[in-house]
Parts: structure tokens; sequence; C-alpha cells
């Protein structure tokens, strides 16, 4: 019993660790984007903020809604428009952690906010 107990707990902390991952790749943009760099320094152009709500189900296992870079930052990009200061932070709000809460983990709610500055439009 102490072996089946082990095992379950292994592979819950592995399935607990797996969960909520998203993956950003700005290559598939069609633009030049850099997120090394500092806001301050990105240069000079139009600043933006924006933030989505991506939804997770059965405890951040499974993705039900993700957003999507390309979609996001389609209407930031004119011709030879490129970004600069690229940066991603993802969060847990209390509106978030309830959800999850009161749905027993079957809804895994998070926030995603992009900032950035648009520089050559």
């Amino acid at each position: 019993m102490n072996q089946r107990l082990r095992r379950a707990t292994v592979i819950a902390l592995a399935l607990s660790v797996a969960g909520c991952a998203m993956t950003f790749d700005a290559s598939h943009l069609g633009v030049t984007a850099t997120m090394a760099e500092p806001l301050q320094s990105a240069g000079t152009g139009a600043a933006f903020s924006i933030t989505k709500h991506p939804v997770y189900i059965l405890w951040g296992l499974f993705p039900a809604a993700e957003p999507n870079l390309e979609d996001l930052l389609a209407g930031q990009l004119g011709a030879g428009a490129s970004i600069a200061g690229l940066h991603i932070y993802t969060r847990t709000r209390f509106t978030d952690v309830l959800a999850t809460v009161l749905t027993f983990g079957i809804v895994s709610p998070r926030s995603v906010t992009f900032e950035g500055v648009v520089v050559g439009h």
C-alpha cells in the first residue's frame, strides 16, 4: 500500500508541474520582435499593453482558450513595423483562484499581459 501511495504522489506532482504551460514563439509574427531589452530603452514608438485571460481545464492540464500572440499584435502592427521590448507577464488574480476553487479545478483561468513598443509604424 505504501508503494502505491508513493507512485500516486509522484504522478500527481508530475501532472501539477506540467499544467498551465504557455509557449510564445515570436518567429511566427512576420515582423521583427525583440524581447531582450528593457521597455524603457526599446526606442520610440507607440507603447501597448494588452491583457488576455486564457482558460485551462482539469487543473491546467488541457488548454481551452489560449491567447494567440499573432492575433493580439496584428492590430498593433503596420507595414514595416517591428516590436521592441516585448514583455509577457503571466499572473493569477484572486478571481482566477476563486473560479478554480469553485469549480474544484475543472476550470483554471489565468491572466496574461503583453507589453511592448511598436517601432516604425
